[in-house]
């Protein structure tokens, strides 16, 4: 009986571990606005969270190693104390570049919770129980996406954005006192070698290719030898990453389960997906500021539909699995995102709030199947002992979509805003963007108080500028997705299959 308690205290540890690190991405989302106009940066926006998703991605492949070698609960706690102090620090950031660096300091920690807190699980409980436990995380992570936007827009607007970060110090201290109080794990471990060189390559190519795209047509020219280097670099790193995946020894990601056509198109559709949600959820908050002039509880309370259908596709997809081949249901998907998105497409100062409402709503349903149905993929017909490594790598791409999207949108929206601005501002015969189009004078925009003193001229033409940069974002974003068609199609007749009982 003590034995039960113990474990259920430790699970509440775990799930608040996990609330917490994924709340994270919503919660910081609904602040941005607020973020900017208090810090400035708007053109280096996209480093406040990609900065985060890079450190992520790093971090989970290495972590996963380390706790096999060396224990789970020591590395958990680890990633739960940098984890927290790193939102410490971005509590007092004083610059964009400064809060992106503290941002990568949480990314660390961030990269140890998810994946270990879900082998944690499968640890403790036994193989009856797992699925229900894994949809418990699902419901977290579900109730994080709901709750993140509301709890992060109210914070924002009542206290101040520092409190978005400050919040994670009391549910990781509560999450830390279960774990380290109830939580007594097996002193045998597995031996395994750690690609360290793998992983170096894969995060440095990454960069890379990310400060290729944010410095291009900023600080240097697209051709300049500067952003040539970036690029060659980046491509060469790959090139090297994937020779080095194939003599390592335990490789960040098994190239023979790519064999298995379910296996290769669940991981090109994580990709995917990762890549392109997370441009709405960073655009649409930035949209409802900037372009409608609403405060950050308007954003968070606006981005709620769209998660709430994610929630929707998500557990239709899990109910389903067992009826339908994968196919089939991602096929529901991907229709209802790509539908979604094209209406994402169209909207402009004249698109009213209920109509953003419903097209959020659909593009949610939509990416909201993948949340479940993927990793049930990526594992389908896997040996025991390979669907860690297989449920691992599916979050893998996930975050490097998530990563290189992030970078990518961002880069052509900040390109689209200051090409129409400088185009807008010259025929109302403006000066140009030198006047409007700096990030300190752009900021006020977020400011309903700072907002009312623009020119109306002025205001007009800039919510005009944002409203197309984003709308056209979201015009690109389709290409993505119409090679997630391609890959759903590749996924096969395959379905989960469950053992009868007998009669």
């Amino acid at each position: 009986m003590r034995e039960q308690k113990n474990i259920r205290l430790v699970l509440a540890g775990l799930l608040l571990g996990i609330f917490m690190s994924s709340m994270d991405n919503t919660i910081v989302a609904t602040a941005l606005g607020s973020i900017l106009a208090d810090l400035g940066g708007v053109e280096s926006y996209a480093w406040i969270t990609s900065a985060y998703a890079v450190a992520v991605l790093a971090g989970m492949p290495i972590f996963g190693k380390l706790s096999d070698m060396y224990g789970r609960k020591r590395f958990f706690l680890f990633g739960l104390v940098v984890f927290l102090i790193g939102s410490a620090l971005c509590g007092v950031a004083q610059s964009i570049p400064q809060l992106a660096m503290y941002r990568a300091i949480q990314g660390i920690g961030g990269g140890a919770l998810l994946p270990i807190a879900f082998t944690i699980v499968l640890d403790i409980f036994p193989p009856e129980q797992r699925g229900k436990m894994t949809g418990l995380i699902g419901a977290v992570f579900g109730a994080s996406s709901v709750i993140g936007p509301l709890l992060g827009a109210w914070i924002t607007d009542s206290i101040s954005w520092h409190w978005v970060f400050y919040v994670n110090i009391p549910i990781g201290i509560v999450s830390l006192f279960l774990i380290v109080k109830f939580y007594q794990e097996s002193p045998n471990h597995t031996k395994q070698s750690i690609d360290w060189f793998g992983a170096i390559t894969l995060v440095t190519s990454v960069v890379s290719f990310m400060f290729a795209l944010e410095l291009g047509g900023k600080e240097f020219a697209w051709d300049s030898w500067q952003i040539i280097s970036l690029f060659t670099i980046s491509g060469l790193l790959f090139i090297l990453f994937l020779w080095v995946e194939t003599k390592a020894k335990e490789p960040i990601i098994s190239f023979w389960m790519f064999k298995n056509r379910l296996f290769a198109s669940a991981q090109v559709l994580a990709f995917l997906y990762g890549a392109t949600f997370v441009a709405l959820t960073i655009f649409i908050p930035i949209f409802v500021q900037a372009v409608y002039g609403g405060s950050a509880t308007n954003a968070g309370v606006i981005l709620m539909p769209m998660l709430l259908g994610s929630v929707v596709g998500s557990g239709i997809a899990g109910v389903t699995q067992t009826k339908l081949p994968y196919r089939t249901i991602m096929t529901i998907s991907i229709t209802s995102y790509a539908v979604g998105m094209t209406l994402m497409s169209t909207i402009n100062p004249d698109t009213s709030r209920l109509a953003l409402t419903m097209y959020m709503i659909l593009v949610g349903f939509g990416v909201g199947f993948s949340f479940s149905l993927l990793p049930s993929a990526s594992i389908h017909k896997m040996e025991y002992k390979y669907r860690g490594s297989a449920n691992s790598t599916n979050a893998f791409f996930r975050s490097l979509g998530l990563a290189i999207g992030i970078t990518v949108f961002g880069s052509i929206q900040t390109k689209l805003f200051t090409s129409k601005l400088n185009e807008k501002l010259a025929s109302i015969g403006g000066q140009g963007a030198g006047d409007f189009g700096s990030a300190d004078n752009l900021q006020s925009i977020f400011q309903p108080e700072q907002r009312a003193m623009i020119p109306k001229e002025v205001l007009n033409v800039i919510v005009d500028a944002m409203s197309y940069s984003i709308s056209t974002t979201f015009l690109w974003a389709l290409i993505p997705i119409a090679f997630s068609a391609v890959a759903v199609f590749f996924m096969g007749n395959e379905r989960l299959n469950v053992a009868k009982k007998p009669n």
